[in-house]
């Protein structure tokens, strides 16, 4: 039982408004299923995000949820959203990252 909750399922969300900040996108991503990361990639040069995330599920249920929805759209934008394909190996040392 252990090993199943340490799973997560992951989608990869693409053209992101530099506008959307992690809380925001937890948020909405949210209520789809319990979000156990969210990863925003920022530029260390200019402070912005890169327009791209990873969002982690606790279970397939979440990820499923998300992808029935044909359209996701966050301030205006419509973000292009996909079923991660392979796991992304990321610095754990990004405490916002993850959600405790």
């Amino acid at each position: 039982m252990a090993a199943s909750s340490k799973k997560v399922f992951e989608l990869f969300v693409s053209k992101v408004p530099w506008t959307v900040a992690t809380k925001e996108i937890k948020e909405y991503f949210g209520q789809f299923g319990q979000v156990k990361k969210c990863l925003l990639v920022f530029d260390k040069e200019t402070g912005f995000h890169r327009g791209f995330c990873w969002i982690g599920y606790s279970s397939e249920e979440g990820l499923q949820n998300v992808l029935q929805k044909d359209t996701h759209i966050l301030e205006g934008s419509r973000l292009q959203v996909q079923k991660n394909r392979r796991p992304f190996m990321g610095r754990k040392a990004n405490k916002e990252a993850d959600e405790s």
